[in-house]
């Protein structure tokens, strides 16, 4: 049987009987239904395959069925449907997100495999049930995978990144947070056969030290994303070495890594000009002299999170508003030595006008109603948090919103002194959060 471009055999069209009276089964090419056909997403096309036969045939279709995501579906869904799924999709699928589903396993995912050996990207986050046995499986037939997401698959070892580096040479993005039982063993395994990563996320990998940075920066030259989040071991040497090995770097968090100190802003400053993304929050060593350096020599900062960095003061937000003129999200919150004079440099700075988007305050007890002043000029303002920012009044925030119509503020209030008692009972009056 002769195949046509779209994949559809002519035998298929054949059941287009002459009798089938829709109007638009007469009308349009059998070609151009395919091709309509594939924008619908899957609930579309299973209700379309219930219109009539021939509208069956079309729908469940292989080659409507390339990019699949059943995660609103994922309490449903068991292992026999991602095989099933597996077998009416074959080659054409490119994109499957299992998010979510909990019911499915190894032997799922081995049928899947071995049946959809076109598959680029895989999104397994929260599959509970997946082990080594599934890595292994994939490394087998999915050698053209790029995106692979392991997230919260608790029973993944070393094991899976070794398969992984042996057999898909190709990936480019790993997600493997909360896979606490990988160590600086997989780590080495990964990076020998998969060099070509380009974002990496390994939070809450509670077992990693410096050593697998040390293997990443070595082999990974074109890592840009890498995600550090809460690995307490890691301290200044690894990320020296990511620093000095993977100048590409754009977008960094580290935090909850509490043992790193200036020295990494330093060698983000002198090694990765293209940053954009920095989160560093819980690193209570880092200081003003450290984000001097970063903020001379990273102009495309866009998102910095600096919360409980409590050591900053003023200085660092004059720094930014000189140097970062892309600045869109900015988070103070705890940083207790913040004041308004800090604030008003950052309102006049390059990125006040049109860039800055989102500004956190939370917990800085020296910003008052001045600083709102000083914001007004932020005409892209979306967002500012300000809870438990005592010294901000309703008043403030009310002349904020003049200037600022769509702006959302949140804040908490103290407590008003309550009137005096009435008929002998006495109401009572809680600290209350607003949403302006």
């Amino acid at each position: 049987m002769r195949r046509d471009m779209n994949g559809v055999t002519k035998s298929r069209f054949e059941m287009f009987s002459n009798n089938d009276e829709a109007v638009i089964n007469k009308k349009l090419p059998k070609e151009l239904l395919l091709r309509i056909f594939s924008f619908l997403d899957v609930v579309t096309l299973c209700r379309c395959a219930q219109v009539s036969r021939a509208w069956n045939v079309l729908a469940l279709d292989g080659s409507n069925w390339q990019r699949i995501d059943l995660f609103d579906f994922q309490r449903d869904i068991e292992g026999r449907v991602v095989e099933n799924i597996s077998k009416r999709c074959g080659g054409f699928l490119r994109k499957l997100s299992l998010r979510g589903c909990q019911g499915v396993g190894d032997n799922a995912l081995r049928t899947f495999a071995q049946n959809c050996r076109n598959i680029e990207v895989l999104n397994l986050n929260g599959c509970t049930k997946i082990t080594d046995a599934t890595c292994t499986s994939l490394s087998k037939f999915c050698s053209k995978l790029r995106h692979l997401d392991l997230a919260s698959c608790t029973s993944i070892t070393n094991l899976s990144l070794k398969a992984l580096s042996e057999g898909c040479p190709l990936l480019e993005q790993l997600n493997i947070s909360w896979c606490d039982q990988v160590t600086k063993d997989g780590v080495q395994a990964l990076v020998r056969g998969c060099g070509g990563l380009k974002a990496l996320s390994l939070k809450g990998c509670t077992q990693l030290e410096d050593e697998a940075l040390k293997y990443i920066g070595a082999n990974c030259p074109e890592l840009v994303t890498l995600n550090l989040q809460t690995c307490l071991q890691i301290t200044d040497d690894g990320l020296i070495t990511i620093c000095r090995g993977c100048h590409k770097l754009q977008s960094l968090c580290a935090s909850g890594c509490c043992n790193i100190t200036d020295a990494i802003l330093n060698a983000l400053g002198q090694n990765c000009p293209r940053l954009r993304i920095l989160e560093v929050a819980r690193c209570s060593q880092l200081t003003d002299v450290g984000f001097t350096t970063l903020a001379r020599n990273c102009h495309e900062l866009e998102k910095m999170d600096l919360e409980e960095c409590v050591q900053i003061t003023d200085s660092t937000l004059i720094q930014l508003s000189i140097h970062c003129p892309r600045l869109q999200v900015l988070s103070l919150s705890h940083c207790e030595l913040i004041t308004d004079d800090g604030i008003r440099h950052l309102g006049n700075g390059a990125c006040a006008h049109d860039r800055l988007e989102v500004i956190e305050l939370d917990n800085c007890p020296l910003i008052t109603d001045a600083s709102l002043e000083h914001l007004k000029s932020c005409h892209s303002l979306e967002r500012i948090e300000l809870y438990d920012c005592q010294q901000i009044t309703r008043a403030g925030i009310k002349r904020l919103r003049t200037h600022l119509p769509n702006i959302k503020v949140h804040a908490y209030f103290a407590p008003v002194t309550p009137p005096p008692s009435v008929g002998g009972s006495r109401q009572r009056f809680c600290r209350c959060c607003i949403i302006l």
